[in-house]
């Protein structure tokens, strides 16, 4: 009995010695990138994905979070989701559209009064439409976030009325309806990316740029333009997307703990920028930005053709649909 009893206590400490290696052998490490700066709700949203997810894998699958493009500019990073390179991103309504041409109906001016509208549209059978187009370009949409409604700024003029954007070189993202709109403003529209953006603005590259009040606040540019127009002129959002290369890899009670945890992460993302905008305004009047509320009734009317333009265009069908379930809204 005694000989038998032993060789149960080996069996059992050999056992017991291969659990941490067969946990260590299904540790996850992944990467998760974005453009913004640390303390823009994008990025406080990206940590806490990470401390969620951590926690709900029982510390098994990590996620390193990597901010301020440091992997490269959002379209590089869609290159990378694409490739399996990367394996997540917070990235830009812009930079999908290249890859997810449809993104782009959400971009259409004047569109939105606020955010939760959109998002209306985003969370129902338009969201689910998005999401099985990222899925045949190899990326798993994990949820909408808020990157604002958009304002513009520039270092010449206030902009009052539509005139006033004439001759205007205003940065803007790869975003093809963003380009369409400056060119129907009237407006120059240049392509910086948000790393360089501080600089160009500063050395004249460009007069102007146009981003929600988050972004302005969180890169101080501020410091480097006095004007501040809210034109409210086009929503954007954040699609939080994960490689489906990385996203197949993953077993279903992986699957859903990410899931859970960028449930969580959205709903904290959408939060904080809902929260940031009224106590960005006033800290940016009190650091000496003049702000102004254009005519949007000439603004919208300039821009009529876009819409028209996009209606026409190969992802019309869709645009359509986003258009009449926002006015319906």
């Amino acid at each position: 009995m005694q000989r038998k009893t032993f060789i149960y206590s080996l069996l059992a400490t050999a056992a017991a010695a291969l659990v941490p290696m067969a946990a260590q052998a299904q540790a996850i490490k992944l990467t998760l990138g974005h453009g913004a700066a640390p303390g823009n709700p994008r990025h406080e949203a990206s940590v806490k994905f990470a401390e969620v997810l951590k926690a709900k894998s029982g510390g098994r699958i990590e996620v390193q979070v990597a901010p301020s493009a440091q992997l490269g500019d959002d379209s590089a990073m869609v290159t990378a989701l694409r490739t399996g390179a990367l394996d997540l991103s917070a990235n830009s309504q812009g930079a999908v559209a290249n890859a997810v041409p449809e993104y782009a109906a959400f971009g259409m001016p004047f569109m939105f009064a606020n955010a939760a509208a959109a998002f209306k549209l985003l969370d129902g059978p338009l969201g689910k439409e998005l999401a099985d187009k990222s899925a045949e370009k190899g990326m798993v949409l994990l949820g909408a976030w808020d990157n604002g409604i958009r304002q513009m700024s520039n270092s010449k003029r206030p902009i009052v009325k539509v005139e006033d954007m004439k001759g205007l070189k205003m940065r803007v993202p790869p975003d093809a309806t963003l380009v369409d709109i400056m060119k129907a403003l009237g407006a120059e529209s240049q392509q910086v990316k948000f790393a360089e953006l501080y600089v160009a603005l500063q050395q004249g590259v460009v007069d102007g740029q146009e981003n929600p009040l988050v972004n302005f606040h969180a890169s101080k540019l501020y410091e480097v333009q006095k004007y501040l127009a809210l034109t409210n002129h086009q929503f954007q959002m954040t699609p939080f997307v994960m490689s489906k290369r990385s996203w197949d890899k993953l077993s279903e009670v992986d699957k859903k703990a990410v899931q859970e945890a960028a449930t969580e992460a959205t709903a904290l993302q959408r939060k904080l920028s809902k929260e940031a905008d009224d106590k960005l305004l006033a800290d940016l009047k009190s650091k000496g930005v003049q702000v102004n509320t254009p005519d949007k009734a000439g603004f919208a009317k300039a821009t009529a053709e876009v819409d028209a333009k996009w209606m026409a265009g190969p992802i019309g069908p869709y645009v359509k649909k986003v258009i009449a379930a926002a006015r319906a809204g």
